[in-house]
């Protein structure tokens, strides 16, 4: 059991305060067997319609800028097979559009939302000077990416 345990790549995960910037933050989720970890997860992946899920999203402080820190290493300095750790059945339906329609396409899991779901994971907060998103064109316009 331990060996199982604490013998899994490991992952430290830079969270900003939550500002109203879109992205994904972090969760408790409790898996199919009742084990709970913690987890990046996206708006996107939860139930909204679910108030106990809202509520909870509602009350997020802090969310994921991508900042990581990984060792993808064992004991005995071999590289793990990343894919041992991925969540084979996480998935979310996204609402898209495509010339004007709208469209609900499967998404299968993200780098940090799903294929990391079973590393060992470590949450930090890190100050919001780190964090200069760029989501759409009109980002590049905030203060923090123009000339100096």
């Amino acid at each position: 059991f331990l060996y199982t345990l604490f013998n899994r790549p490991i992952r430290v995960c830079g969270m900003v305060k939550n500002e109203g910037e879109p992205g994904g933050g972090p969760f408790y989720v409790q898996d199919e067997s009742g084990y709970v970890s913690k987890q990046i997860v996206e708006g996107s992946q939860m139930d909204l319609t679910n108030p106990e899920q809202a509520e909870i999203q509602a009350k997020a402080t802090h969310f994921n800028p991508v900042d990581l820190v990984l060792y993808i290493k064992d004991f005995n300095w071999d590289s793990f097979e990343l894919n041992d750790f991925v969540d084979q059945n996480a998935g979310f339906i996204s609402h898209k559009s495509y010339a004007g329609r709208d469209l609900k396409a499967l998404e299968l899991p993200g780098l940090w939302n799903g294929a990391m779901s079973d590393w060992i994971t470590v949450f930090v907060e890190v100050p919001l000077s780190t964090f200069n998103p760029v989501k759409e064109i009109n980002d590049l316009l905030r203060e923090n990416h123009l000339p100096a």
